[in-house]
């Protein structure tokens, strides 16, 4: 590979961090207006905190331990601690026409969104000093040693073949099964039920849902690592996917409920981006139409029924939304894949076009990451249980992790009802 800079994909690569970074906030704001209004500033920061954390832990050894020296196929080395030996010059591996700093930058934000969707399974009921623990703890044992296996040189699911554009399994996979893990163990929420947890603002939900699907630009076509065609291609596949989804889940509560909703139209739209994630550089444009059709469905049943099955108090749907829409985008890229569209990383075709390699190597690495992602994070919350309580008492979840939890009012005059 030819190494040298290119000023328009470094351009172009520093932009879409930025728009990774804004998906945050947006996340923030997303979940924000779908709790309680005693809780909307505990959840805006439960979110908005780990652009701190992250990116301190990602400068001083997260890169390393994801993108440095192999060890085993399973987790980098220790050569760039604290950014050591990260310069200007591109690194062959990733990217040959960034500096590997932006590179990296461009991959801190992917570090710091991923463990703040967890966040939407434990909401309105986590003490925020254990929930800083346990994200930090979480990105050391699942989220680096998972980015180094499906991105990293050498990585094991990377040789393996298996495909993940931006993140199906790096980012929602992990992500989405660790949040059901979490609420399963933290428990339900006081009078999961009985009472109504009605969204308290759902112009909030519409401006993250927007500030999501605009981040996600950055977040799939910026994954191109360049101002290429192919970047160009997962922006539309992007697009169209999420759009797709929207229309679908309209539809669905339409058959189902005689009804649509803001918060339905703002769900779809999401669960389609999360879909079309793991392929949105490996799939036709006309197969993320698919993809994001598919999806509404799938989550919505997942959604309406399995968790009230099953009982499991998934407060924002984490799971529902990203744990079920990585694994059906992760799926659909074993089916969908082809090769003249990634030819420098596609190794065989989806199955639609008669091959199966792909396709087993997708399954693989989904059951690889749910496995490491459930028993990690069971293990890492039992440990934690043993040296006090996870929740907050429930005196001060009656009051609201606003006040009791920072002493704060999002809404000064409201009468804390609920």
């Amino acid at each position: 590979m030819d190494l040298q800079i290119n000023a328009g994909d470094t351009g172009f690569i520093m932009i879409c961090s930025a728009l990774v970074f804004l998906m945050t906030p947006g996340l923030a704001f997303f979940y924000a207006g779908m709790v309680r209004r005693k809780n909307a500033l505990n959840t805006l920061l439960s979110c908005f905190f780990i652009c701190g954390l992250a990116s301190l832990m990602w400068i001083i050894c997260g890169y390393s331990l994801s993108f440095g020296t192999d060890h085993a196929g399973v987790l980098g080395g220790l050569n760039h601690l604290f950014f050591n030996g990260v310069g200007v010059q591109p690194n062959g591996d990733y990217s040959g026409t960034i500096p590997e700093t932006l590179f990296a930058a461009f991959q801190m934000m992917f570090a710091i969104i991923t463990p703040a969707l967890i966040c939407g399974a434990v909401a309105e009921r986590m003490k925020f000093s254990r929930l800083v623990i346990f994200i930090g703890i979480w990105s050391l044992l699942v989220y680096y040693p998972l980015a180094h296996m499906v991105w990293g040189a050498g990585g094991f699911l990377r040789e393996l073949g298996a495909l993940d554009f931006a993140g199906g399994n790096v980012v929602h996979i992990s992500s989405g099964v660790t949040g059901l893990v979490a609420c399963i163990i933290l428990g339900k929420r006081r009078g999961y039920g009985m009472l109504s947890y009605k969204p308290h603002n759902i112009p909030f939900v519409v401006l993250g849902a927007g500030l999501l699907w605009f981040g996600w630009f950055g977040f799939n076509a910026g994954s191109a690592l360049s101002a290429s065609p192919l970047a160009v291609h997962a922006f539309l596949t992007t697009n169209t996917s999420a759009a797709a989804a929207l229309i679908s889940w309209l539809i669905v509560e339409k058959i189902v409920y005689k009804k649509v909703t803001v918060i339905g139209a703002a769900t779809g739209g999401v669960i389609g981006l999360v879909a079309i994630t793991p392929g949105a550089g490996f799939v036709p444009i006309w197969a993320s139409i698919i993809i994001g059709l598919v999806v509404s469905p799938l989550c919505f049943f997942f959604m309406s029924k399995v968790k009230g099955k099953f009982g499991y108090d998934d407060a924002l749907d984490a799971f529902g939304c990203h744990g079920i829409g990585g694994i059906w985008g992760g799926i659909a890229t074993g089916i969908f894949a082809h090769q003249s569209i990634n030819p420098d990383v596609i190794k065989w075709n989806g199955l639609i076009y008669g091959e199966t390699k792909l396709f087993g190597a997708q399954l693989l690495s989904i059951v690889v990451t749910i496995v490491i992602a459930v028993v990690v994070s069971f293990i890492i919350l039992k440990v934690m249980k043993c040296f006090g309580d996870l929740r907050v008492s429930a005196e001060a979840e009656g009051v609201g992790l606003d006040l009791a939890e920072h002493n704060e009012a999002a809404y000064p005059a409201y009468n804390g009802l609920d």
